[in-house]
């Protein structure tokens, strides 16, 4: 492997104008996203059957924190098999076509024009205007599979894996810089544009749409076979500390058994 000396013009050239330029691109999408964004549209039936669903799921999870009557009650509310609400409420499942509907259309080109035709432009731009140099060093070795990453547009056989040619380093700027973002604009931002396009590949299922007939009843089945243990939360405690018996009064005084068990502890 040969050994490399870079020169420091690289390092104001090169290296530095790639990190400032990648920086400045993610702010001004960060703000071109906060102008171009649409109001969506806020399904009310559809927040309150996800409150139910999550109403069922804290029921299931901590039930037994619960009276035993203050359970079926609930229990009985929901999963009863004539007035129960995963029962009798049923829901018309209207999948929206994104070909047919004019605003998911539009949140696509959008998508489209904010993530993938930005990098596209300034990873070719960088490219071609930083083409053929090496920028730095990572401070540990490598592997030869690390090559056609690292020193992407740079064929040497006899370079070490550890160099980084200028694509690849706007590649790497392009996926590291969240924490940057983050510190500057805040946690909720467009900015970090591996963020942005994993979101809007992920979202394409979520508009689709959800079979709410499907999830009430599979929320049924999961409610119905759980029985109600109450966790009796005082011998717990008692079991695990020390209490004199002279703090302790009839009602909650333990038993001999437990008793014991505390002096043993």
């Amino acid at each position: 492997m040969t050994d490399l000396v870079l020169d420091s013009n690289i390092r104001l050239w090169v290296f530095v104008p790639i990190v400032i330029i990648t920086f400045l691109i993610g702010i001004v999408r960060h703000y071109v996203s906060v102008l171009l964004a649409s109001e969506k549209k806020v399904d009310l039936q559809q927040i309150m059957d996800s409150q139910v669903l999550m109403r069922s799921r804290l029921l299931r999870e901590n039930g037994r924190f619960l009276p035993k009557q203050s359970f079926l009650m609930r229990k009985n509310f929901l999963n009863n098999a004539e007035t129960g609400f995963f029962k009798k409420e049923k829901r018309d499942q209207n999948i929206a076509n994104p070909m047919t509907d004019p605003s998911m259309m539009k949140d696509a080109m959008k998508g489209n024009m904010m993530n993938v035709l930005p990098m596209i432009v300034i990873g070719g731009w960088i490219n071609w205007t930083f083409s053929g140099f090496i920028t730095t060093k990572v401070p540990f070795p490598l592997t030869l599979r690390f090559k056609p990453m690292l020193q992407r547009g740079i064929e040497l056989v006899s370079l070490d894996a550890s160099w980084v040619s200028s694509a690849s380093w706007y590649f790497l700027n392009v996926f590291g810089l969240r924490s940057v973002y983050a510190l500057v604009l805040g946690a909720d931002n467009s900015a970090d544009q591996a963020s942005a396009m994993q979101e809007q590949f992920s979202s394409a299922g979520v508009q689709q749409g959800q079979d709410m007939n499907k999830l009430f009843k599979s929320e049924w089945e999961s409610l119905e076979i759980v029985s109600h243990e109450f966790a009796h939360v005082e011998d717990e405690l008692l079991r695990g500390w020390h209490i004199p018996d002279r703090f302790l009064t009839n009602s909650i005084r333990p038993s001999n058994t437990q008793h014991s068990a505390v002096n043993s502890y």
